[in-house]
């Protein structure tokens, strides 16, 4: 079950995520409710949106596209049982490089930084990818 742990915990920061999402519109939402209607289409109300909340707007957006092959991913270590310390670092490493890629995101958003984390958590996604797929080729 350790494997599972690491998952727990994206599904934490992604929650995290979701309240800053939440509170940095909220009182955006109480000024104009009742006329909310200019919301509706989120890529035309993104662009005049401040920085920050651009910021956490994108993470939260991120935090639905590679981390769902990595959920899947576990889960899938975890019913095939093939829970070994190595793939427990992997994701333990990845949910790390995913946290300081969000902290980033939504306070500097340094590109550069951002981007040298999301290749590491990127190549521990591969890598335990990879060793559930030549684990498969040699069935």
């Amino acid at each position: 079950m350790e494997i599972l742990y690491p998952m727990f915990g994206m599904i934490v920061l992604t929650g995290v995520i979701m309240l800053a999402l939440f509170f940095s519109r909220l009182p955006t939402i109480i000024k104009n409710f009742g006329n909310l209607q200019a919301a509706k289409h989120s890529d035309e109300l993104r662009p005049n949106l401040p920085d920050t909340k651009r910021y956490i707007t994108d993470n939260h957006n991120h935090l639905f596209e590679q981390p769902t092959v990595f959920y899947a991913i576990v889960i899938y270590i975890y019913l095939v049982e093939h829970v070994d310390s190595l793939h427990i670092m992997l994701a333990w490493a990845y949910f790390l490089f995913r946290v300081i890629h969000s902290i980033v995101h939504v306070t500097i958003n340094n590109v550069s930084i951002r981007a040298s984390v999301f290749v590491f958590s990127l190549a521990c996604l591969v890598i335990m990818i990879a060793r559930e797929g030549l684990f498969f080729l040699t069935l």
